[in-house]
């Protein structure tokens, strides 16, 4: 072959290898998102998060992915989850509490967001609040200083409380200091109280069952994956056995509960994905500090009050964030 010949021919690969790779999409920033629940359960969380990177300019499919993977309310695959991320490659892990932990405890070097928490300090999940430190930030979400708050509300509804039955997933760290706050608040307001622990769904029936005539009332602490997929279920035996109840989180309330007091899960994750455009663009978790809820809601479900007998003050459905009828 000439000289000549040859450099034309060589020229033109060059170009086309160029063009090729030119033509190739870059790689998508993908984001794992461990939902410790299931699909369904979680679906307004997910629609905030992926709204609120959809308004940050982060499309999916065009230049971010999301892998989704659901642990159904089993802990045990929150580490299993983790470590097929970490497989993976992403770019950054978002999921709540104990998962976090469980992925923290997995890697070291990709970012974790977490949408929820209960307790991030003692729980090990952040240093400090201000300066969290390590490959860990999000929103905490204050759940046992509320408990007391929640109490007294509950009081406004269920006047003649004397006896209050707390049911609480004694297998998940932040459940059991809930529960603490729970009953030291209960204890200073005179209220008896009956402590129900459950570790798995098949635990929830038969609690119900020993309860029978124990408790005039319930306060679910439904912060964690297991009770929050149980939630209809717990809702049908509270509603059975006559049992107003309150919990932290308004899907409670959506699926036949009575009242719920604490911050607005579906804004905590619309929040979360802020963290996410943050890291994406180049800040370390460690410097992003963590953010408490300014907002909570006071959820009330008037249906249900009537189902159970209760009169309701008006003066009370008027402070409501929100009432279902």
């Amino acid at each position: 072959m000439r000289r000549r010949a040859f450099i034309t021919l060589l020229g033109g690969a060059a170009a086309w290898s160029l063009a090729a790779r030119a033509q190739q999409p870059a790689k998508l920033a993908t984001i794992g998102f461990l939902g410790s629940g299931t699909p369904s359960a979680w679906s307004p969380w997910t629609a905030a998060f992926v709204q609120r990177l959809r308004e940050l300019g982060w499309i999916e499919g065009r230049n971010i992915a999301i892998e989704y993977r659901w642990a159904e309310g089993r802990t045990e695959r929150f580490t299993e989850i983790a470590a097929e991320f970490v497989q993976l490659k992403v770019d950054v892990i978002v999921t709540t509490g104990a998962a976090a932990l469980a992925a923290k405890q997995t890697t070291s070097v990709i970012p974790i967001v977490f949408a929820v928490a209960n307790d991030p300090i003692g729980s090990g999940l952040v240093a400090g609040l201000a300066r969290p430190g390590g490959n860990v930030t999000g929103l905490s979400v204050q759940a046992r200083d509320l408990a007391g708050k929640r109490l007294e509300f509950f009081r406004e509804v269920v006047t003649d409380l004397r006896r209050l039955a707390i049911l609480a997933n004694v297998g998940y760290a932040a459940a059991v200091l809930e529960m603490g706050e729970a009953q030291a608040a209960a204890r200073s307001l005179g209220l008896e109280v009956v402590t129900l622990e459950v570790r798995r769904a098949e635990d929830i029936a038969p609690a119900f069952e020993a309860l029978k005539g124990r408790a005039q009332a319930l306060y679910v602490v439904s912060a964690d994956p297991l009770l929050i997929t149980n939630r209809i279920r717990i809702n049908t035996l509270a509603n059975i056995a006559r049992l107003p109840k309150i919990t932290t989180q308004r899907e409670f309330v959506e699926a036949g509960g009575l009242m719920s007091y604490g911050p607005n899960y579906s804004s905590l994750f619309h929040h979360a994905a802020d963290y996410v455009d943050k890291i994406l663009r180049g800040a370390k978790p460690a410097d992003i500090p963590v953010e408490q809820p300014t907002k909570f809601d006071l959820v009330f479900n008037l249906t249900t009050a009537k189902a159970l007998g209760l009169t309701v003050p008006e003066s009370f459905l008027l402070r409501a964030d929100e009432v279902i009828e």
